[in-house]
Order: C-alpha cells, then structure tokens, then sequence
C-alpha cells in the first residue's frame, strides 16, 4: 500500500491542539488516523464505493426508488451514526441520519444518493462496475456513474468518519446529515426532508452545511466557492390535441401540405426564447431581478482567470471558442452573474435509423434554467408562461419537475474560514469564487426557516460529470492532486478545522 501521501506537508495538529471538548487528535494519533485510511480501510473505502455505484437511483425513470433510500441508511449506520431514518415525501424519500459525539457543535452534512441517467454504448466500461483503470498523466481512476457526482466524495467523507471512529478516537464535531434521491431532477421534494420536525430541530443546532465534492482541478488548484446558481428543470410540449391543430396520433407525412405541424409549432416557439445570438434570454423582463457583482465578486473572478488554466477549460469541454469570442475573464463573469434558458435536447416523431414518413403528433423539448441571485423560481415560471402566451404559444405545456433559488453566503463564515484554513495548511493553491455556474439545493439551508450557511468542500478531483466514463481519480501521479485516500484526510482536516472556529 501506497504512503501517505497529502498534496503538501501537513498533518492537521501543526503545533496546534484543540480543547479537549472537541476530541482533538494529538500529534501522534494524527497519524495513527491516518495510517487507519491507508493501510487499513483503503480497500474497503473503495469497495464501499464500488457497491455504491453499482446500485443506481434515477429520479427521472423511479429506479430503485426503496433500494437507493435503504443503501443510503445502510451506509450511514455502518458510517458510526446512531440515530438513521428513511424520511418519505411526495416523491423519492430521503435519508436523514445523527452522530453525536459529544462535542459542542453540530455540523450540518447534504448527501444525494440519485445519480444522472446513461448510455452504456457511450462507456468505455460497464458504467454500473466501478472498473479501475490507468489514465495517462492522472493516475488510477474508477470509471462509473456517480463516480464524481456524488458518490464518490460521499463515500470519501464516510471513510474519514470511519477512520477516526475505528481508530478509537472521536469526532470533533456532531454531525447532521440529510441526503435525498431527487437532486438531479431539480429536488422536488427536498424540502418535505428538511422540514420533518426531528429534521428541522436537528439542522437548527447546526452552524452550518456542507456538501462532500472533489474541487481540485488538474492543477491541483481550489475554488473557494460562496454560492449557487438556482435551476428550474421542466419541458415544453407541443401536441395537436392542446394546440387544437395538427393530428392527435402520428400520421403519414404526406398530409403535411394540408395538416398543421406540432413539430414546427415547438420550434417556432423555442425561437422566440433567445435573441439572434441563440443565447441570450429574450423573455420580457428576464433580467430585471438580477443582482449586479459587486466590485469585490469582480476581484475575485480576476483572481481565478489569473490562477487556473484558459486551455485546460476549454480542452476539458472540448471548445475551442467562449461565446461571442469573449476572453478567458469575461467567459468566467459570464458563469457567475448571467441566467440562461439553456435547452437540453428534443424529441418527435421517429429517431431510429434511417427515416420514416410520418407527422408527429407531439413534440418536447427539455430545458433548465439557471438563477442568479435576486432571481426565484416563481418570478421566471410566471415570465416564461406569459413570455408564451403573448406570442401565441399558449397551448404549450410547461411541465415543471423541479427546482430551487440561488444562494450566496458571506466569505467570513466559519464553514468558508476553515475551508480556506485548510487549503493553506496543506499548500493547495485556492480563490475564492463569488457562484458556482451549477446548482444544489443549497437554498434549503440558507433560506428561512434555517438560515445558516452552506457551501461544499473537498480534495481529489473526477471528471466527465454527468458525461461517460465519469471517474474519481484512486491513486494520483500528480501530487499535488489528491487521490481517494488523501481526499478522506483532508475531510478529517476540515471537522477538526471546524471545531476550531469561533
């Protein structure tokens, strides 16, 4: 078994302890921890995560509705929590799980335990085996679905709860965790988790959440990120029995020159949603809501533009163009401060191979919308529904499945200042960010009736996130890139942080 072997020097006492309420680990015992991830768990850890990926939930088909929810509480049981319940709502259920160690804070953990869908043709191997294979210049990696999001942080952050606990230590901090099995569909239903009253009182104590996450990039540098973007997911859809026009079942093309066309009824629609540039929302009063940067989010973009790598951007999203041929910089404002109705995928009629002769009877389009803040849900669904309606696209069915507000938090909260602390300790390169471009249900937490901030955290990186052949890298080359186990040492890190902050 490899050594440990942190990004930098470390380990997390560095000549400092905490108070003996919050169970700190002496010099000595830091290793001894460590020791336990490496040559002890390290095969189990990743077993764990095996097992993990090869039982998928996917909101959007109701697969393994029960099993994910029960293999979620499964994992939090053998984790070391003494208090796990499965938590049901409207939709998927959700897992809501205790440990108290007897420390003096509680902090608050989100899981998701859903994962996106996927096209077996499209992986290099079963995407549902968690193969571990050799990528060239990043090191050993396991290949599967949920591999980087989120399974695999997930999976890291229990194996660093498992280390201190097997290794007759405790915890310096309580923990609080909540996980759902509707994220990846907009979680429709999170909050019927939240707001179940042992939940509710349990979060209250909490001085803030976090989200387990592989931040690292192939630099091996961190963003510090202080909040979200919302999403809306939902489709369009076109059909001759709402439009009153057009066929009611698919029929033979050749009635096209005297039938109306659901088809190109949905184009002529999405057309009206962006301007000329295929880009920029067109919907009357899209923008009026949107919280301009403040001088110190625009600092902390140029920060990051000067840090992190234009050419590893757009290699890793194979472009080769931002939009409007703007620079690296302005690309990087873009993400944090612009809205977009960005548009999925479609589907009509036949899309087999080769053709077919028919007028299809229905047409839908797939989209997600991302918020800035001082945007919400309600405000852009209203837009959109009139947006439709005067431009005589009122037949049209919106069909929402999920979603949530944007979020931001203050970079002096104690959840940020132990991340940052962290970071430095262990000399991996960080910025702060002002919003992530993707979303989480972080809103949840910072919002009414708990109103304590949120963010994520985490060593180690993946790849190919909601794409084939996602992975988490195992064992890296590069080291200043952690691998699976170094990214548990640094979640443990981050709780004894945390039971230093004031």
């Amino acid at each position: 078994m490899k050594e440990i072997n942190l990004p930098v020097p470390s380990p997390m006492h560095n000549e400092r302890e905490v108070s003996a309420d919050k169970a700190t680990l002496a010099p000595t015992d830091v290793q001894a921890v460590f020791r336990e991830i490496v040559a002890v768990q390290h095969d189990a850890s990743v077993e764990m995560l095996r097992e993990w990926i090869a039982l998928p939930t996917l909101a959007q088909e109701r697969l393994n509705v029960s099993e994910g929810a029960e293999h979620m509480a499964t994992l939090l049981k053998e984790s070391g929590f003494q208090r796990v319940k499965i938590v049901p709502t409207n939709g998927l259920p959700g897992v809501f799980g205790t440990l108290d160690a007897g420390a003096s804070k509680w902090l608050g953990i989100y899981f998701m335990y859903d994962v996106m869908p996927f096209d077996t043709s499209k992986w290099s191997s079963p995407p549902l085996e968690g193969r571990i294979v050799h990528k060239p210049s990043i090191g050993k990696v396991l290949i599967g679905r949920g591999a980087e999001n989120q399974k695999g942080p997930q999976a890291a952050f229990l194996a660093a709860i498992r280390a201190v606990l097997t290794s007759g230590r405790k915890l310096p901090v309580n923990i609080a965790l909540v996980a759902e099995g509707e994220e990846e569909i907009g979680s429709p239903n999170f909050r019927q988790v939240t707001e179940e009253p042992e939940v509710l009182a349990a979060l209250r104590k909490c001085i803030g959440v976090v989200v387990p996450e592989l931040t690292q990039t192939s630099s091996g540098s961190v963003s510090v990120v202080l909040g979200s973007k919302g999403t809306v997911e939902f489709q369009l859809i076109a059909s001759g029995e709402r439009w009153g026009r057009g066929p009611t079942v698919d029929i033979h093309s050749m009635e096209a020159p005297r039938v109306d066309s659901p088809a190109w009824h949905l184009i002529k629609a999405l057309t009206t949603l962006v301007e000329a540039d295929g880009h920029t929302p067109a919907i009357d009063g899209w923008f009026e809501n949107v919280k301009p940067l403040t001088d110190r989010q625009r600092d902390l973009i140029s920060q990051t533009a000067r840090i992190t790598s234009e050419e590893d951007a757009m290699t890793s999203r194979g472009i080769k163009h931002w939009f409007n041929d703007e620079d690296y910089r302005a690309g990087l404002e873009r993400l944090a401060s612009q809205p977009t109705i960005n548009l999925q995928g479609l589907i009509a009629g036949y899309t087999g191979p080769g053709g077919m002769s028919i007028l299809p009877a229905r047409a839908e389009a797939k989209f997600d919308l991302r918020l800035v803040p001082d945007q919400t849900t309600g405000e852009l669904l209203s837009k959109l529904n009139t947006h439709l309606r005067t431009h005589g696209f009122g037949d049209i069915e919106v069909n929402v499945t999920g979603g949530y507000d944007p979020t931001e938090i203050d970079e002096d909260t104690a959840i940020i200042r132990a991340q940052r602390a962290v970071l430095t300790r262990v000399g991996v390169e960080h910025t702060l960010v002002p919003r992530a471009p993707g979303s989480w249900p972080g809103v949840i937490f910072t919002a009414r009736p708990l109103n304590v901030p949120a963010c994520g955290f985490g060593l180690g990186r993946g790849g190919n996130l909601h794409a084939p052949d996602e992975f988490i890298i195992v064992e890296s080359t590069d080291p200043k890139v952690a691998g699976f186990d170094e990214a548990t040492i640094g979640f443990i890190e981050y709780l004894y942080q945390i039971a230093c902050e004031e």
